[in-house]
C-alpha cells in the first residue's frame, strides 16, 4: 500500500514527540485526487481530528492515518526524508494520484473527458480559457462548451478545428466530429475579441 521509509518515520517520531500531545498521528489525504491539479496534504492529526473512516498504518511510534476516499490514489505511495548539507526534505511520490488513463473498454465519454482534462485544458489555460464536454452522441461527435479567455475568442473555431478536433480524434478513437455549443456572442472577457480577429 504505501512504503514509508525508516528516515521519514524518525522525522515524524521527533516532530511529534516534540509537541508532547497523546495520540498525535500524521493524517495524508489527496486532494484534487485523479485530476491534473492533483496533490497531497500532510498534516499532525490528533484523535478528535479524525473523521473515523480513515485507514491506519502503524509505524513505530505514531500512526499514519490515510484518508478513506484518497486510498485507490495513494496505492504504491512511498514517503521519504532525505538529510542534505543544508538539512532535509520530505519527499512524497503518488503515481496514482492524478488517475489512470481509461482503457479500451471505457466508455467514448470517460475517454473523451481524459483527454480534455489532461491535454486540453492545460493548453488552453495559457490564454486564461477552457473547454468542458456538453455531449457525446452516439454517431462520434463530440459538442464542446468554451469558457474563461476562449468564450468569444475570435480565434476559438481555429482553435477547435485545428487543436482540440485534431487531438480528439488521434487520440480517442471513436471520436467521429467536434463542434463547439458555445454562444459567443455573450463572452464577457475574450482571448480575443471576435471583431479582431
Amino acid at each position: 500500500m504505501i512504503q514509508i521509509s525508516e528516515s521519514a518515520q524518525s522525522h515524524f517520531r521527533k516532530l511529534i514527540q516534540r509537541e508532547d500531545l497523546p495520540g498525535l498521528g500524521v493524517r495524508l489525504a489527496a486532494t484534487d485526487a485523479g485530476t491534473p491539479s492533483a496533490d497531497v496534504r500532510l498534516e499532525f492529526a490528533e484523535p478528535g481530528d479524525l473523521s473515523g473512516d480513515e485507514w491506519a498504518v502503524d509505524c513505530e511510534g505514531f500512526t499514519l492515518w490515510l484518508d478513506a476516499a484518497s486510498v485507490p490514489f495513494l496505492d504504491g505511495a512511498e514517503i521519504d526524508y532525505e538529510t542534505g548539507a543544508t538539512g532535509g526534505q520530505l519527499q512524497i511520490r503518488a503515481p496514482r494520484i492524478k488517475g489512470e488513463a481509461p482503457d479500451a473498454s471505457a466508455s467514448l465519454v470517460e475517454r473523451v473527458r481524459w483527454v480534455v482534462e489532461r491535454e486540453i485544458n492545460p493548453q488552453l489555460a495559457q490564454h486564461r480559457g477552457h473547454v468542458s464536454v456538453e455531449e457525446v452522441c452516439a454517431d462520434g461527435t463530440v459538442l464542446l462548451r468554451f469558457g474563461g479567455g476562449c468564450h468569444g475568442c475570435g480565434m476559438a473555431d481555429v482553435t477547435l478545428k485545428q487543436g482540440i478536433e485534431k487531438t480528439l480524434m488521434e487520440k480517442v478513437p471513436g471520436v467521429t466530429a467536434v463542434r463547439d455549443a458555445t454562444d459567443h456572442d455573450s463572452g464577457t472577457a475574450p482571448y480575443i475579441p471576435r471583431d479582431v480577429a
